[in-house]
This record gives C-alpha cells, sequence and structure tokens, in this order.
C-alpha cells in the first residue's frame, strides 16, 4: 500500500479567447479581484484553429494567457471555472452571447491541465460538472501534446509561452 502524500500547490493560468482585444483588459481586475496578481501575460495571438466560437463571437479571434502569482491546490479547478464562467456573464451581449471566453487551467511541473464544461472520453469529472484533462505533459525540457490536444496548445508559440510560465512556476515552488 502506498502512503497519501500532500499534492503540491500548482499554477493557475486563464486562456482567453475574444475577437475584441480590449477586453482582455477589461477582464483583468475581475480576474485579479478572483485570483490575485497576474505575474505573467503572453503577447495576443491569432486564433485561426478552429471556427468553433466564430458562431457566437464573430471572426477575428485573438487569445491572450494570464498567469496569477498565487498558486493554488489543483483541487480548486472546478470552482475556479465556475468563477470564470460568472466572468463571461459579465461581458454577454444584450442577446446572450459571450463576447470573451476565459478558460482556466494550471501548470504543475509534469503536465498542464485545462478544465471545461464538455465532457468527452479523455476527461475526468472533478466536480460541479466540470471536467479536465491533461492537455500537455512535460518531457525533455518542454510541454508536448497529446493525441487529443487542440492544435492551438500544440502550436510552438503556446508551447514556448507556457514553459515559461513552468519556469516561474518552478521558481515560485523554490521560494
Amino acid at each position: 500500500m502506498g502512503n497519501v502524500k500532500p499534492v503540491a500547490k500548482v499554477k493557475l493560468f486563464v486562456a482567453m479567447l475574444s475577437p475584441n482585444i480590449e477586453l482582455f483588459e477589461k477582464a483583468k481586475p475581475y480576474l485579479e479581484k478572483e485570483f490575485g496578481k497576474i505575474d505573467s501575460e503572453s503577447d495576443i495571438i491569432p486564433f485561426a484553429y478552429t471556427e468553433f466560437y466564430e458562431k457566437e463571437m464573430g471572426k477575428g479571434i485573438m487569445r491572450k494567457f494570464y498567469s496569477f502569482s498565487h498558486l493554488i491546490d489543483p483541487m480548486d479547478l472546478s470552482e475556479i471555472k465556475i468563477k470564470t464562467n460568472s466572468i463571461e456573464r459579465d461581458f454577454f451581449t444584450v442577446d446572450g452571447n459571450r463576447t470573451i471566453n476565459l478558460d482556466p487551467g494550471y501548470i504543475a511541473l509534469s503536465k498542464l491541465v485545462l478544465a471545461s464544461v464538455k465532457e468527452r472520453p479523455h476527461r475526468i469529472c472533478i466536480g460541479n460538472g466540470i471536467f479536465a484533462e491533461i492537455t500537455l505533459y512535460f518531457e525533455k525540457k518542454s510541454f508536448r501534446a497529446w493525441e487529443r490536444t487542440y492544435p492551438d496548445y500544440a502550436s510552438p508559440e503556446y508551447i514556448s509561452y507556457l514553459n515559461k510560465v513552468r519556469s516561474i512556476y518552478a521558481e515560485n515552488l523554490k521560494g
């Protein structure tokens, strides 16, 4: 029988999508109020991997990431996803469409995990109707994609930024 050990805190990030890049800055105070100080943000990255969000948000969708200095318990991810869904509602159009998509996840030394409301065969329920998937794994000094990894998360641009966030996280663990 193995011994149960405490689970390490992990690095929270929020991945955002919107055709209106001004909303990334407008969402920032909402996110900081809920999750604390932002310690890293990506450049704005064109999102051309799927047309899935265009019906709701329109064309020209862009991506931006924020990571947070406060480390979290990985068991809190479902509650965090509920909070980000609530923040999205503050930005709905009058006809009820999202103008920004906020997807939380976390980085551990060995993996990157995303939260989702969508059940799929490779995701597990983590409570409150929220599912989690290991989107990337860390091996040979870099994140790597699985067969089912979203194409954008498998891109060199995303992986380069997420490797930087992992480095910040490794420093957080030391200090």
